[in-house]
């Protein structure tokens, strides 16, 4: 229970730190609709539950919950090639599961109440389960443009 606290701390923290980003000088984007006020069970959500895999990222279930002028908030299941994004910041906050990924030039491990801080322009990755499927948040400020994927060898 402390645990789930915990992430649940961890998102509210996130998501204020997205809204916050959002207001920094950017280029112009759609607005996009107002927030409405609701619940989503983050834990009733299992990969049957979620989108098909994008050819894109292959072994990555992507679910986008939250679009905010500024931001968008997606549930992600699965792992990712190393990669970039030169418009987008990114925050992942781990839920599931557990791995090694890339964070810059380091390898790092995930486990729920990881929370990983992605500068644009920055190599990441998670590449590995290995205790159940990653599952986590993703958080991206301004919203990333679908072409804004860059692999990296």
């Amino acid at each position: 229970m402390k645990q789930h606290v915990r992430t649940v701390a961890i998102a509210v923290v996130a998501f204020a730190m997205g809204a916050a980003l959002s207001h920094l000088p950017q280029a112009a984007s759609a607005a996009a609709a107002p927030l409405v006020a609701g619940t989503v069970d983050l834990a009733a959500m299992t990969a049957d539950t979620m989108p098909a895999p994008t050819a894109t990222f292959p072994n990555l279930r992507s679910k986008t919950l939250v679009v905010d002028d500024g931001m968008t908030l997606a549930l992600q299941m699965g792992t990712a090639f190393k990669h970039q994004h030169t418009n987008a910041d990114e925050i992942q906050i781990v839920l599931e599961g557990t791995g090694t990924g890339w964070l810059g030039d380091k390898q790092i491990d995930m486990k729920p109440g990881t929370l990983v801080i992605i500068p644009r322009g920055t190599t990441h990755a998670g590449i590995v389960d290995t205790s159940g499927r990653l599952k986590f948040i993703s958080i991206k400020s301004p919203p990333q443009d679908p072409t804004d994927v860059h692999q990296v060898p």
